[in-house]
């Protein structure tokens, strides 16, 4: 519920400002460029700044009769105000010869249109409450835009973390907002003062010198240069100096500074008075700064990198609303009516999918199958089987449309004997991976009635594969012959392409076979990319992890299953044949670009492809790969490349589990735990950890990689992730 108010919060305010954003940012973008072209300039004279004042005017009396005024703006441009010839001219000068270099610069045709847009859209007072309004709204939408993302990357803590790709608006308008959060921010704020400041709300103070002109005299003259102030104050402190009108001593020099306004005898240098500036006036000045970019090349891009991210992120903002899959749920039988009963917790319906792909098939098989939210859970009279397909948002908490389950479990207790089963999804990329689902199932555990029909079972990157397999399984269980079809979502493949079967490798009784392919088209192909096989006989979409080892070669492991259709096909492949499939890359699990040294941890076919990792390994970081296979005639698939790997020293160790050999059997995470401190070293110096296998081993290994991290560098297992040193794809 908290998190429905803050998405559709956003949402509201930026469809509500979207036109007024629209003008803001592009003319903001405009007038970003406008400090730049002042700054460029070639006015500003070196170490102008450290000249003292009396030196200037100095300098500049020699050269003028009649001087007025003399200025230094935030581009360090000294500037006079003088009469020259009987004119009054105003020109910038050089304050070590008081030449003068050119005129003051005019605003451009362009930045006094957009200037005039920016402020007031051209309705004068009107306009500029709107605007000071819309920037108001900027700061909300900012406000909500940080919560969304801290809630989404599991906490404030993991806000800067690395952001899992979905798709390009989803990923970007995430990653591009909190780059350019802190000059939105600022530009809004910003925006917002000065318009207070304008509308008189925030009440600016004038400065009153209280001056006792009786007290005044011209005696002791004094030469200029003898002044203790303007000798005691340097030019790069000015703002602004008048001259006196007459040479009364009743007129006095007016000296402007950063942070104060003076008084000075013109005879004597004496201080008349001098009053710092309000609190408001020091903010009204560096606001305007902010908002501007005035004095400053760096800051200005920045704020124009600010307001074109402006345009990018109501674009993509808008791209992931309309393209979010809209909850729509119907059903052939009431609740009351059904014994199967799927319940589904989902931030965007991308879960609902899966679910309702599940739900047909029951319908299919003549089941009475209800399918509704986890919010909609109730008293079910005829429930014999529930299903619940949750997300995971946040820290480990429920995605929208569950966010009521515990309370309604508690409030509706079901009387008849059912059994339930749990499957979460999720990404392994986020540091609590699918714990909701974990929760829920713990919670279901305190029913009375309620049986459970297995551990939670976890999809990964809304993996189809591990999606069917507990399908499959669970029909097995309950009797029933399920056939599903894939859901139309999948990672972004390319084009299908032809593969010609170099070789397949096959171990009498095991269940597993190597297949070799050449990538014959040259279609991109990295180590931990997927290889897309597409079944003519139900159509479904298999994933298998590719090894790319070099000169267009990859290989893939698989393993046999009794009914797999797809494994089957490729088990029966023979050399020279062609294989038609496509390429989904897997960003998230490519091996590091630095050469930081890398632990590969896999069980059986996952060793895929860590074995294109150790054959390209051309950098020579240390590679540490662990394996855990039944027994030793299990690693005769790989035991060709292990051994070349460790011969070009691409490998650095090697190091086997077998779990058939031995009366106590060893696994994978064993070896981890025994090597925990080598591990933890690698993870210290900035090196990563892979793991590439069956889900059960990931929970294993993650339980000792956490072990390993608290023992020995007394942090969290999420410090790691969040720096995208663990990476992980399991089924």
């Amino acid at each position: 519920m908290v998190l429905s108010i803050w998405r559709y919060s956003h949402l509201i305010l930026a469809v509500v400002s979207s036109l007024f954003l629209l003008v803001a940012s592009v003319t903001g973008a405009i007038l970003a460029v406008e400090p730049i072209s002042n700054k460029v300039r070639p006015y500003s004279i070196k170490h102008a700044n450290e000249l003292r004042l009396s030196e200037t005017l100095t300098n500049l009396n020699a050269r003028y009769d009649e001087i007025l005024s003399v200025s230094n703006n935030r581009d360090g441009f000294v500037s006079v105000s003088a009469i020259v010839n009987g004119k009054n001219e105003q020109f910038y000068v050089n304050p070590f010869t008081g030449e003068k270099l050119a005129a003051l610069i005019e605003k451009a045709p362009v930045f006094q249109f957009s200037t005039n847009l920016h402020r007031s859209l051209f309705l004068k007072t009107p306009g500029r409450f709107l605007i000071g309004l819309v920037s108001l709204l900027l700061f909300l939408i900012a406000v909500s835009g940080v919560v969304l993302i801290a809630k989404r990357q599991g906490g404030f803590k993991y806000f800067f973390a690395p952001v899992v790709r979905e798709n390009f608006s989803q990923f970007n308008h995430v990653a591009y907002s909190r780059i350019t959060l802190l000059p939105i921010i600022v530009l809004s704020l910003t925006g917002v003062y000065l318009s207070l400041l304008r509308f008189g709300l925030i009440p600016e103070k004038q400065i009153v010198h209280e001056v006792d002109y009786d007290s005044l005299t011209d005696e002791p003259k004094i030469p200029l240069h003898n002044f203790e102030f303007l000798n005691n104050t340097r030019l790069g402190e000015l703002r602004e100096l008048e001259y006196p009108f007459s040479e009364f001593a009743e007129d006095y020099y007016t000296i402007r500074l950063k942070n104060r306004e003076v008084l000075l005898n013109q005879f004597n240098g004496d201080i008349i008075t001098e009053k710092e500036y309000p609190l408001v006036t020091l903010a009204s000045s560096w606001a305007t700064v902010l908002h501007t970019g005035e004095g400053s090349i760096v800051w200005s891009v920045i704020l124009a990198a600010g307001s074109l991210a402006i345009l990018f992120l109501m674009l993509t903002g808008f791209v992931i609303y309309f393209r979010r899959p809209r909850i729509r749920i119907q059903n052939k039988y009431s609740p009351n009516e059904c014994t199967h009963i799927i319940l589904v917790g989902t931030e965007g319906a991308s879960t609902l999918q899966y679910a309702r792909e599940f739900h047909c098939q029951l319908q299919k098989l003549g089941i009475k199958s209800y399918l509704g939210l986890m919010n909609d859970y109730g008293r079910f009279r005829k429930m014999e089987q529930l299903m619940i397909f949750t997300a995971t948002y946040g820290q480990g908490e429920s995605p929208a449309s569950a966010n009521r389950f515990q309370e309604l479990i508690t409030k509706h207790r079901q009387l008849q004997l059912f059994s339930y089963s749990v499957v979460g999804f999720g990404s392994t990329a986020y540091p609590n991976y699918c714990q909701f689902a974990y929760a829920v199932s713990e919670r279901l555990k305190e029913l009375p009635n309620a049986e459970s029909q297995g551990e939670v079972h976890t999809v990964n990157n809304q993996s189809f594969e591990a999606f069917s397999n507990w399908a499959n399984t669970w029909a097995q269980a309950t009797g029933l012959n399920l056939q599903l079809e894939k859901p139309k979502m999948a990672l972004t493949k390319s084009h299908i392409s032809d593969f010609e079967v170099l070789d397949r490798v096959d171990i009498e009784k095991e269940d597993t076979f190597l297949l070799t392919l050449k990538n014959t088209n040259g279609t991109s192909v990295v180590s931990g990319d997927l290889l897309s096989v597409i079944s003519a006989e139900d159509g479904c979409e298999r994933l298998y992890s590719i090894g790319n080892l070099a000169n267009n070669t990859l290989a893939i492991s698989v393993k046999k299953h009794p009914n797999g259709i797809c494994s089957n096909m490729l088990g029966q492949l023979e050399k020279g044949k062609i294989l038609s499939a496509g390429i989904a890359q897997n960003r998230h699990f490519h091996l590091p670009k630095n050469k930081k040294d890398v632990v590969l941890i896999a069980t059986g076919t996952g060793i895929g492809p860590f074995l294109g990792m150790t054959a390209t390994n051309t950098s020579r970081r240390k590679i540490y790969l662990y394996w855990g296979g039944r027994t030793p005639k299990s690693l005769e698939l790989y035991k060709t490349y292990i051994n070349e790997a460790l011969f070009q020293k691409r490998l650095h160790q090697f190091t086997p589990a077998y779990s058939r050999v031995q009366a106590e059997k060893i696994y994978v995470q064993h070896l981890i735990k025994k090597d925990g401190g080598k591990i933890a070293d690698v993870l210290s110096r900035g090196g990563c950890v892979m793991i590439c296998g069956s889900i059960a081993m990931q929970r294993e290994v993650m339980q000792e990689l956490k072990n390993i991290c608290n023992t020995y560098l007394k942090k969290d297992l999420s410090h790691y992730q969040n720096r995208n040193q663990i990476k992980m794809d399991c089924y």
